[in-house]
């Protein structure tokens, strides 16, 4: 086989990994405000001392080395791993509590999370349901209220779940009659949920709970008689946090009878590797269980006849779309006729209905495929709202039944819109609008009339008007033009000055980055410091075309569309020499990983969160295993040479002078297991790769985001965003 440069340049990295390694420590906080990044006489401590094993797998040929395999251990139960974690966050708080304006970071952070925030309603027998976040509320909390604009009754506290806050209102979904609740909680960020019922009048808690649910929907039958949900088999005693989920399963609860009762509907033994999400139509006729193996939009469609089932009938399923092609998402029917958003010959989608009766039809067409991707479609009354993304800006209208345009959703202006939930029958729907400076607003907007209303709008503690956002494109390597929007303080984009950069990607399982309000990137931009945001390859901005492009033996070109922006935000003046800090989370963590290991000469400082580091065993854990579809799999020949060779933990190179470096994660993150960061952190910290700091930030009870108390989000953002200020030089003031 013959070894790309950089793959061979992995192995030597691997070669010479050591222990130890030094970083320059910020000056206490006393008199540091004049400091600059780089700036000499600087103490050398060391890190903590990781035991390295010699450990040497071979892959298709390849000699590979794993020293820090033992750092997969699941921090709660191993006592070395606990250990090191321990020793770690002891090196890097003492190293972040130094940072000249993190105190003040985290106070105008504070400020700006203490507005009222609402979810968009769910309306059931005329009570409607929404969650209500007064400002600083660790979690928020779930209200009703009678008719649209009756008296706001607390139903659910979560903050009261928990006294660290850490147990979040995760999933929930009213009865059709409204007078029950069915939610999920989720302790600490973890993926694992636990059902539970409330009665909606009296707000009593049901004493039945139904355990390891993940990835479930939640769906009730017509009559609130019952519902539906998927789950998996309880993981062995241990593993709950880093065994493969595989199995799941959906079952029927019906309300009054124990869990152990419920009857399982759907499965598929001789395929554990698919999941299942079931839902009623609105008119309770049949159970719509899609079916997917993976992130990778390719589903199949069963249906189940509900009246028989319901009576206590057999299980008859009926197969409407078998192989996993393309994508469908349910979107609503009217009888045996079913709406899907699909791309089957159409790669930015397009609406066609299915007869549930006649799988063997051919797809009737309804919307036909446009330049823009259709992001989105929803049944509200007697019409469809169509949603469509363009220039990473949401476009929504209304359509009939048969696909004849009614008009366009009067939409606010440029930004997101999200929500649009609704069932047949029932005009009403709501929606949320936000924007890079602007907060959620929430909108009542009725499909029979057009009209539209507001139903929630939040106070500020900033003037947006004072901020300035410009979309553009740039050349990658391969001359593709990428979309970036870059955000600034108007009087520093006026002026044209260089300022301080975030600069922020993700590129994978065609998610688009979309305008979207960010609290603690407004106290980044409000201290002078710029943001910009880059539309990778891999991404779903542009349809299925635009995704192929950044996902398996395409993947390199998303971080030669990352570093082209890092490149031309220098190049074009936006920021300087030493003024670019690169950030990204999860999928977007391993960005930062490889393109800093790729060109660690073009950013002052890096920001992996949660990410995926060790491209080799990224499938051993948890749901790793659904990567594949954008990665690859890292047992198969083919596959493993452009894995190892973009692998952040197998890339780092002696001899390179690497920027500043913090590395984030959590220790119940069961998406991606806090072992990628660990493995990472180790690799880094052995390396000679300069004297900056190369440390990680290991958060105690919270997973992979979801979930995450308001305090634990601005501590982190407030350590992550004054590590970022101090190496790229952006100074820290009090705006008060």
């Amino acid at each position: 086989m013959q070894l790309p440069a950089r793959l061979i340049a992995a192995l030597l990295a691997m070669s010479v990994l050591i222990h130890g390694g030094a970083y320059a420590e910020p000056a206490a906080m006393g008199g540091a405000a004049g400091l600059t990044a780089g700036s000499s006489a600087k103490p050398l401590i060391r890190y903590p001392a990781t035991r390295a094993l010699d450990l040497v797998e071979d892959h298709f040929g390849v000699k590979v080395r794993d020293p820090y395999r033992w750092l997969e251990q699941d921090v709660r139960r191993d006592k070395a791993v606990e250990d090191w974690v321990a020793a770690e966050n002891r090196v890097t708080r003492s190293y972040l509590d130094k940072l000249p304006g993190r105190d003040l970071l985290r106070k105008r952070m504070a400020k700006l999370f203490d507005y009222g925030r609402f979810s968009t309603p769910r309306k059931a027998a005329g009570l409607y349901f929404y969650t209500y976040n007064s400002g600083l509320q660790n979690q928020s909390p779930l209200y009703v209220r009678q008719g649209l604009h009756g008296e706001q009754r607390l139903l659910l506290d979560p903050n009261a779940l928990a006294d660290d806050g850490t147990t979040a209102l995760a999933e929930w979904e009213p009865a059709p009659n409204g007078r029950l609740l069915l939610y999920a909680t989720q302790d600490a960020g973890t993926d694992w949920r636990t059902l539970h019922m409330l009665d909606v009048a009296t707000g009593r808690t049901f004493h039945e709970n139904i355990p390891w649910v993940k990835f479930s929907s939640l769906s009730w039958d017509a009559r609130s008689e019952g519902f539906f949900y998927s789950r998996f088999e309880a993981p062995a005693p241990g593993e709950a946090f880093q065994s493969a989920s595989r199995g799941q399963k959906v079952w029927y609860h019906r309300v009054g009878t124990p869990a152990a009762q419920d009857r399982m509907v759907y499965e598929t033994p001789d395929r554990p590797e698919l999941n299942h999400r079931a839902r009623v139509t609105d008119d309770g006729q049949w159970l719509v269980i899609t079916s997917s193996r993976g992130t990778e939009a390719r589903q199949e469609i069963t249906l189940i006849a509900l009246n028989g089932f319901l009576a206590g009938g057999p299980v008859k399923t009926r197969p409407l779309v078998r192989g996993l092609q393309n994508e469908w998402r349910f979107v609503g029917s009217r009888g045996d006729t079913m709406w899907f958003v699909t791309n089957l010959d159409a790669p930015n989608s397009r609406l066609v209905t299915l007869d549930a009766k006649r799988s063997r039809r051919r797809p009737a067409e309804i919307v036909a495929q446009r330049a823009q991707t259709l992001s989105g479609a929803s049944m509200i009354g007697s019409r469809i709202v169509i949603a469509y993304l363009a220039d990473t800006r949401t476009y929504a209208e209304l359509v009939e039944m048969d696909g004849r345009r009614v008009g366009d959703v009067p939409l606010p202006g440029i930004g997101t819109a999200a929500g649009f939930a609704g069932k047949g029958g029932d005009p009403e729907t709501f929606f949320s609008f936000s924007g890079f400076t602007m907060p959620s607003t929430v909108y009542r907007y009725d499909t029979g009339t057009g009209t539209i209303e507001i139903f929630a709008q939040p106070r500020l503690a900033f003037d947006p008007e004072a901020f300035v956002t410009v979309q553009l494109t740039y050349p990658s390597k391969d001359g593709t033009m990428i979309p970036m929007t870059i955000i600034r303080r108007r009087d520093i984009a006026i002026s044209g000055r260089t300022a301080p950069t975030l600069l922020y990607g993700y590129g994978g399982f065609n998610i688009s980055l979309n305008p979207g309000f960010s609290a603690t990137r407004l106290a980044w931009l409000e201290q002078g410091g710029a943001v910009a945001i880059a539309n990778l390859r891999g991404g779903g901005e542009f349809g299925q075309s635009w995704h192929d492009a950044g996902r398996l033996q395409n993947k390199q070109n998303v971080f030669d569309d990352f570093i082209a922006a890092g490149e031309y935000l220098k190049a074009n003046g936006y920021t300087g020499k030493d003024q670019l800090a690169v950030e990204g989370r999860s999928n977007g963590g391993l960005l930062v990983g490889a393109v800093v290991n790729q060109r660690p000469d073009l950013f002052a400082a890096a920001l992996p969160s949660v990410g995926v580091m060790d491209m080799l065993r990224f499938d051993k854990f948890t749901v790793g295993r659904f990567w594949i579809d954008d990665y690859g799999d890292p047992g198969k020949a083919e596959d493993f040479p452009l894995l190892y060779s973009y692998s952040p933990y197998h890339n780092i190179l002696p001899g390179k002078d690497y920027p500043a470096i913090l590395v984030t994660t959590g220790d119940t993150d069961d998406r991606v297991v806090p072992a990628h960061s660990f493995k990472y952190a180790a690799a880094l910290q052995a390396a000679d790769i300069g004297s900056k700091p190369h440390l990680i930030r290991v958060e105690t009870r919270t997973g992979h985001g979801s979930g995450k108390p308001v305090d634990k989000v601005i501590d982190e953002y407030s350590d992550i965003y004054a590590f970022a200020a101090y190496w790229t030089g952006l100074k820290i003031s009090d705006p008060d």
